[in-house]
């Protein structure tokens, strides 16, 4: 029997945490943690309700899962984010030596990939997992923001 916990399947609870985000009027990003198929962190952006720039979904889900499993690095996790990490969650994802980084959308202009910045050499890192929702959901935002 295939396995159903496929890096799509996880990618869709992440695009249900970014529609939360946008319900909430955040830049709707959402982000789950996942160790042996269980969802042990699942979040979105907060910058705005928390009024923190450092309030990104990766961040918030980071904290998380740490506090989850009792301590700083996320060894045996992946990440799931519907866009790419811009550099501060990079860094802290670096630190947090997580295993693997399974992202939608990229970010062209503030994604790590773009700017530079390094990933733990041991995280794997999988892009463009249903890119186009997350990307879809990102542009609807900021239409109606522009209205």
């Amino acid at each position: 029997m295939e396995n159903p916990f496929t890096d799509e399947y996880f990618m869709k609870k992440a695009l249900q945490e970014a529609e939360v985000a946008f319900d909430k009027g955040e830049i709707p990003v959402g982000a789950v943690i996942v160790i042996d198929n269980k969802i042990i962190a699942r979040t979105h952006n907060l910058s705005e309700m928390l009024n923190d720039v450092t309030a990104h979904a990766e961040m918030q889900a980071i904290t998380s899962a740490a506090n989850f499993i009792g301590g700083k690095y996320l060894k045996g996790c992946t990440l799931y984010v519907t866009l790419e990490p811009c550099q501060m969650c990079a860094g802290a994802l670096y630190w947090s030596q997580i295993s693997k980084i399974v992202f939608g959308a990229s970010d062209g202009q503030r994604g790590f990939e773009a700017l530079g910045t390094t990933i733990h050499p041991k995280t794997q890192v999988v892009k463009g997992v249903l890119a186009q929702e997350a990307s879809n959901l990102m542009i609807r935002f900021f239409a109606e923001r522009r209205k």
